[in-house]
Parts: structure tokens; C-alpha cells; sequence
């Protein structure tokens, strides 16, 4: 299967801490590196966490929408322009099968990422420079009410 996003990472999202996987490019053809990091739901740990994305080179993000946890690690991720945020219908997320643990499906969630196999949720806009969201183009009606 064609990889099309070479840098990908996949967000677990919790309550107090949220599960990085970060899968880049090996030192051979066809070879995949995977990290994995575990970060604190603070603001500022949020944006720590978004420079090592951007260090990484990763351009393409896949996160559950579970309940309200999402938001500020949404926010934190449109801090840069350099990443694209997709968030994802937590029960496609979470339905995968042999899966246990909160660490182990943040692998299959960039994996379908970067192969662009995962179902669209609605997406909110890009926060805005009022801190209003901006529609996305290809959602009909948002989450805009959902940042103010």
C-alpha cells in the first residue's frame, strides 16, 4: 500500500495524559521508525509536545474527538501552520481489534493516517486571530461553537 504522508503521528487523547506516536521514515526503503511519547494535558506540555512534531517533521496528525479532552490539545496543534489535524469518530478509533492497552492503538490510528484510510469526523475550523474558529471548507457546518 502507498504511504502518502511519509511523517505522520497519531494522538490518544485522555483526561490527565495523552499518548504520542510518531512514524517517520527508516534508514532503508520501505523501513517505518515509530516514537512514542507520553505527555500531560498542560497547556504548556501541549505545546512542548507540538515542537516536537514540528522537530520531527510531521505534517499530518490523527486524533480521537473524545468528549471535551480533544480541544485543547486541538488548540495546541493549531499553534503551527505546518500541521494538518484530523480528527477522528473515537468508535473507529477504538473498535480495533486485539487492541488493550491506551499506548498500543496510537500505532494503527497514524498507520491508517498515513495511508489515508480512516473516516472524516467533523472537523472545527482553524482558531482565528479574534479566537473565533474559521469554517472549514469541507465540513458543512463545523464545531465553531465550540471556541467561544
Amino acid at each position: 500500500m502507498e504511504i502518502i504522508y511519509p511523517r505522520c503521528a497519531g494522538i490518544d487523547v485522555g483526561k490527565r495524559k495523552i499518548a504520542v506516536a510518531v512514524r517517520t521514515p527508516g534508514d532503508t526503503p520501505g523501513e517505518r521508525c515509530q516514537q512514542i511519547r507520553m505527555y500531560k494535558t498542560f497547556y504548556q506540555v501541549l505545546l512542548e509536545m507540538v515542537a516536537w512534531l514540528v522537530e520531527e517533521g510531521v505534517t499530518y496528525v490523527a486524533m480521537e474527538s473524545t468528549g471535551v479532552y480533544w480541544k485543547p490539545v486541538f488548540h495546541a496543534l493549531c499553534e503551527t501552520e505546518q500541521i494538518e489535524v484530523l480528527l477522528v469518530n473515537a468508535r473507529h478509533v477504538t473498535n480495533v481489534p486485539g487492541r488493550k492497552t491506551d499506548v498500543k492503538p496510537v500505532g494503527p490510528r497514524h498507520d491508517r493516517g498515513a495511508h489515508r484510510r480512516r473516516a472524516r469526523s467533523e472537523s472545527p475550523g482553524r482558531p482565528g486571530p479574534r479566537g473565533d474558529a474559521e469554517q472549514d471548507p469541507g465540513s458543512d457546518h463545523g464545531l465553531c461553537g465550540a471556541f467561544r
